[in-house]
């Protein structure tokens, strides 16, 4: 009897797993889309970088924010390994080959490190979600980390100095602010009425 209830208990385990990986994929599914929709309302290029507004960087936030480091870096993974086979998806409907060959290259790599850094930090802060620090964490990661690699990227690609490129990033930098307020209320009102959607 006991051979019987162990053969029938596992094929239930790998089920409630199946179900667990399902969710996920589906949640990282969801926020790459979203990702890719911020993208839908087109970019505004500003000074002499060439470097575009777009509010694709909020989607990167909201996906380390609210869904963590693994699946929110994975999230970002997946949007930017679609843009790389060749599909529009980027603001102005940029592919991610045109854009890692220009300029702008810094910043899509930083991306990934933001929604990594936010979302290591903020299971940090859980279960109970702070405006104050996730502000705090949502700037560090959405701002600092982007901003630190596409001046790096700046400087690389373009014959700029490190204080040119350091100044290129005041027009983005309300817009940036903006984002990283969006995204801390949302995040607050997300894990508010789904505690436990970060795994510790």
């Amino acid at each position: 009897m006991s051979d019987v209830d162990s053969s029938t208990r596992q094929p239930s385990r790998k089920v409630s797993r199946m179900n667990v990986s399902a969710r996920d994929m589906a949640q990282i599914a969801v926020f790459a889309a979203l990702i890719a929709a911020l993208g839908l309302p087109g970019s505004i290029t500003v000074g002499f970088s060439g470097v575009p507004i777009t509010l694709q960087t909020l989607g990167i936030i909201l996906s380390g924010a609210i869904l963590g480091p693994r699946k929110g870096t994975a999230a970002v993974l997946v949007f930017l390994a679609l843009t790389m086979i060749g599909l529009p998806l980027l603001a102005g409907g940029r592919t991610g080959l045109a854009a890692m060959a220009g300029p702008t290259v810094g910043y899509l790599i930083g991306w990934i490190p933001a929604a990594l850094l936010i979302g290591w930090l903020t299971a940090r802060i859980l279960p109970k979600y702070s405006i104050a620090l996730g502000l705090a964490i949502n700037a560090v990661g959405g701002i600092l980390v982007v901003y630190v690699f596409g001046i790096a990227g700046l400087i690389l690609r373009t014959d700029v100095g490190v204080w040119a490129a350091i100044t290129s990033n005041g027009p983005f930098l309300p817009g940036d602010i903006a984002k990283v307020v969006v995204a801390t209320v949302v995040a607050k009102s997300v894990h508010r009425a789904y505690p436990g959607l970060i795994k510790a």
